[in-house]
């Protein structure tokens, strides 16, 4: 499998791109600085650069090539006013899902976040404005043509992975390691019962390969 990660620079991109590099995947890391090259390399991750917020869907098709799935890690980042969380973590959603309509790459895992549901529209406070880019981002895949899935981590550490989650349609808020969320997120690319799905997850006490298995069967 090749995988196209827009955000491929960051902390969970780079993660995941080791996950997928050490299951025998390829992946393709779409950067906007050309300088973050070098590091997606060493995780093993082929870089191109574009700039999610100044491109179009066709040279962001061309970018994804015959990727068999893509992935949307790219954030804002904390720092960024509301214009960035509207940019880049709604924005750049929308133009990765018609940049796969047109490639013709129909897998699209999406790194949400949890809470999105209790966005304030209204609201000009930077998170409020956040949570509705990312609610408003979910509600266009899933109104996609895409085998898309949804996943929505909580707090994220950089902690070493536990390889051990909780997950589910709906979970208590809490902690979790990047690692770990990059290792749910190639599960999931690896698992069809997680198509047409959204889900939240945080650190818990279950494999993540079983936890996955279980998406299926009633999350």
């Amino acid at each position: 499998m090749h995988v196209a990660i827009a955000g491929g620079h960051g902390q969970i991109a780079l993660l995941l791109e080791r996950e997928l590099a050490a299951a025998g995947h390829t992946s393709t890391a779409l950067i906007r600085n050309p300088d973050h090259a070098a590091d997606v390399r060493d995780a093993g991750a082929d870089p191109v650069v574009v700039d999610l917020e100044d491109t179009s869907a066709t040279r962001l098709a061309e970018a994804i090539g015959n990727a068999d799935a893509v992935v949307f890690a790219a954030g804002a980042g904390p720092g960024s006013g509301a214009e960035r969380k509207a940019t880049t973590d709604r924005d750049g959603a929308l133009l990765l899902i018609a940049a796969a309509q047109l490639s013709g790459t129909m897998r699209y895992v999406m790194i949400s976040a949890m809470g999105t549901e209790n966005a304030d529209p209204r609201s000009d406070d930077v998170f409020q404005v956040y949570l509705a880019a990312k609610a408003a981002a979910d509600d266009a895949l899933r109104e996609s043509e895409l085998d898309w899935t949804i996943v929505r981590p909580g707090r994220l550490t950089n902690d070493p992975g536990t390889g051990a989650v909780t997950l589910g349609a709906s979970v208590e808020r809490a902690e979790i390691p990047r690692a770990d969320v990059a290792a749910v997120v190639a599960r999931s690319l690896e698992e069809p019962r997680t198509v047409g799905v959204t889900f939240e997850v945080v650190g818990g006490t279950t494999p993540i390969a079983d936890a996955i298995r279980t998406v299926g069967s009633g999350v």
